[in-house]
């Protein structure tokens, strides 16, 4: 087979790139560097927010690429690429349809409003926060989630029982108007119609002036299946969920194999 020409390089991180303890492979360090030499682009692609991602990746030399809060908001090194806020009044009405599903009884979901700045909780502790504690590094708690003052880049759902058959039914609707994304087992994401990781590794391609040739992405969840589709050497994980799997044209070994990083030094060779 001939070696591809691999300009960039986005990958997933929980599921994916992160170990099962939520670590980043050692061996990934030193092929990042690698990756510098050669000038290829190196983007960590997920919902996490942008402050998130690169306190994980604080001790590279060079700037990365950062495409967070599941393509919401892109930036290379320190330089904005892209952006996409959501108006304010349809925020208010996601915070307010959870906060009637949960005094019903319907749900038993939380909320996050992920701002520019910073994400956003109303007070809560137990397994919430500290699911929250590990996707978000500058959170503040507040009063009331509909009156943090930020540019809203994503509600996101914390579904204690399960986010595909619980709250994103309940939002089905907004589908016709927002992106409604599962992003994990709990996770719901609701965004601008038009975002998603596929949108901003694009924008993020544009920039850069790569094509989709060359180009690979490594996924493993329903929010990866459209950066899969911008990539021609797309990687489903070994344990990605079906519909992944379907989209993508290679599997890589498992992320408790540190698969991604195993068919980097395949791509590097």
């Amino acid at each position: 087979m001939t070696t591809p020409d691999i300009r960039l390089i986005a990958v997933d991180m929980d599921g994916t790139l992160l170990g099962p303890e939520g670590d980043v492979p050692d061996r990934l360090w030193p092929l990042l560097e690698r990756m510098r030499e050669r000038g290829i682009a190196f983007a960590p692609a997920s919902g996490r927010q942008l402050a998130t991602l690169q306190a994980m990746f604080g001790g590279v030399d060079g700037d990365l690429d950062y495409i967070a809060e599941n393509g919401a908001y892109v930036v290379r090194g320190e330089v904005e690429v892209s952006s996409d806020a959501m108006d304010p009044t349809v925020v208010t009405a996601i915070v307010q349809r959870i906060r009637d599903a949960v005094a019903a009884g319907d749900l038993h979901t939380a909320v996050v409003v992920c701002g520019k700045r910073s994400a956003y909780i109303e007070d809560r502790g137990g397994e919430f926060r500290e699911e929250v504690d590990k996707y978000y590094r500058r959170l503040e708690v507040v009063d009331d989630l509909t009156a943090t003052g930020d540019q809203i880049l994503k509600v996101a759902l914390y579904d204690f029982d399960g986010g595909e058959a619980h709250t994103a039914p309940l939002l089905a609707d907004l589908t016709a108007t927002h992106q409604v994304v599962v992003s994990g087992e709990h996770w719901v994401d609701v965004m601008n119609r038009g975002v998603d990781k596929g949108v901003a590794l694009r924008a993020l391609q544009r920039d850069l002036g790569v094509t989709s040739a060359q180009t690979a992405a490594f996924g493993d969840y329903l929010n990866d299946i459209g950066m899969l589709q911008a990539a021609d050497w797309s990687y489903a994980m070994a344990d990605a969920h079906p519909d992944v799997v379907a989209v993508a044209r290679h599997r890589a070994p498992s992320n408790a194999d540190a698969g991604v990083v195993t068919v980097i030094e395949q791509l590097l060779a």
